[in-house]
Formats: structure tokens, sequence, C-alpha cells
């Protein structure tokens, strides 16, 4: 059976891993681009991928949608790797300041989540801002010119940025929410613990060479043309990031289910019941 691994530009890891020497050479595996990690569930429920890697939230809404979510590994926590942004010098200097704010994101991936976790803490909720769907490059460019008022922000844009001194930090991720990135399948695919305890331990394996090889790791992303972005802050990004990898466990189960009842609590999904894998995953419309 052919492994077919769904790999979009926003999972560093695997991005890196369809190009590192030897990846998976002992695994029957194929890799398979697509745009973006909300398309993962779809591309799961069709059988085009096997599993794929996302942050946080697409699995989450992939489970709403009806989906049997399993779980398989993930990074460590990644505190540096997001950010709101606001644009030097401006008028918004606290989080009760965004109420009534047009904010750039990627909505329906982790940004959502940090953005409901960091004005819940100042009592607000996401109807009290409003959402603006848009890339990377066109929400630096939309912060700028003040079309939004802040811009929820990752790496490497996010070091890009500040660099340049266009922008300036309003909340860091920082312990705000755990940032993960999550790799996961659903169980229909019906993949054995044998080929998931192949993966994880390729992957990790893969994590401890980019640790110890981030120019080559930057060489990679540059030559690849991703996120028109140079070679040093590509090297400074990846240099800075912990690529540990762990297999899916009760902890990670937690984080998931705490996301859920964030959201939920933000009228932005219904209540849904996170489960490990060998359980059912059950969704309701409460």
């Amino acid at each position: 059976m052919t492994l077919r691994i769904g790999v979009h530009p926003n999972n560093l890891h695997l991005t890196l891993a369809q190009h590192w020497p030897k990846a998976f050479a002992d695994v029957d595996a194929e890799f398979v681009p697509y745009g973006e990690g909300r398309d993962t569930g779809p591309l799961l429920k069709r059988g085009q991928i096997d599993l794929g890697g996302t942050g946080s939230t697409p699995p989450l809404a992939a489970q709403v949608g009806g989906l049997d979510v399993q779980y398989i590994a993930a990074s460590a926590p990644r505190p540096a790797n997001g950010a709101i942004l606001v644009a030097k010098g401006s008028s918004i200097r606290t989080i009760r300041d965004l109420r009534g704010c047009r904010i750039a994101l990627l909505d329906g991936s982790f940004h959502t989540y940090l953005l409901a976790k960091v004005l819940e803490a100042d009592g607000l909720l996401l109807k009290d801002v409003t959402r603006v769907e848009l890339a990377p490059l066109p929400s630096a460019k939309a912060l700028a010119q003040g079309e939004v008022g802040a811009w929820i922000a990752m790496a490497p844009h996010l070091d890009q940025a500040l660099a340049a001194g266009t922008a300036e930090m309003l909340a860091p991720c920082g312990s705000t929410i755990p940032n993960r990135s999550l790799f996961w399948t659903l169980r229909r695919r019906a993949l054995t613990p044998a080929v998931v305890g192949a993966f994880v331990t390729e992957l990790a394996r893969i994590g401890r060479e980019i640790t110890a090889a981030p120019e080559r790791a930057a060489r990679i992303l540059v030559d690849a043309k991703l996120g028109g972005v140079d070679f040093e802050t590509w090297r400074r990004a990846l240099a800075s990031r912990d690529w540990t990898i762990v297999a899916a466990d009760a902890s990670l189960i937690a984080e998931q289910q705490a996301e859920a009842d964030t959201l939920y609590r933000h009228g932005d999904m219904p209540r849904i019941e996170i489960v490990a894998a060998g359980q059912s995953a059950a969704a309701s419309a409460a």
C-alpha cells in the first residue's frame, strides 16, 4: 500500500520532508501537493490523501463536518510562530482597542483560535471584530495601507514584518495557545499501527536533521520560492523552531478539546467531543 501524504505550503515539516534527502526511503510513500491546510479534511474524505499536517483547527472543522478524525502525531508547541500585529504607530494599543476592528487572518486556522483566546481574556468575543480572510502577503499590504487594523501573522512573515519596522506586536502567541502542527487522518483510511509508527518515526528523524542543518532546509524553501522570503529570514525562522515530533496522546486530545470548547463559547463551532483513537467522535448542533 502506498501511503499518500498530503503536503501544503503552510506545513513546513512536510514541505521539507518532500524534498529532504532519503526521506521516507523505507516507506512506500507518495507526496500529494495541495493548496492549504483547510483542504485537508475534504481530500481525506475523498480518499485523495491518507494523512496530512495542519494547525489545530482544521481537524476540529473536519469533525464538525462529520468526519472520523484520528490524530497521529504533533509538533512541539511553537510560541514564537504567531502573533497579532498592528501597524507601526497604530492607535490600537490594547486588545480592547480591537473592538470593531478589521483583522486580517486565515480564518479557520490556528489564527482563529489565537484571536478567540486573546479577545476572551479581555472580555471580548469573535463577533466583536470583523475577520478579513487574506493570505500573508496581501495581509501585510492591507495593514500597511490601513485597510485592516490588525493582522494575525505567522513565521516567517511575522519575523519579516517586525524586522522591516512596518509593524509592531500587539499580542504574541506565547503560551496563549499551544500552536502545534498536528498530523492526522480519518479512521476510514484504516492506516495500520505499523504504517502510523513508521510515519511518526521518519517525521521525527527528519525533524532532527532539520534542527542540525537549518541552512539546508532554508535553501530548499528558497529554491521552492515559498512565501517570497529570503534565505536568511528562512534560516533564522527554521533555526529558532523546535522540530520535535511526538505521538498523539491524551494531553493532545485535551488541548484539542480546550480549543473546541473555546470556539463553541464564541459561537464559532457546535459543541463537539474530541476522542482518542479507538473511540467514536461526536458532534452536535448545540
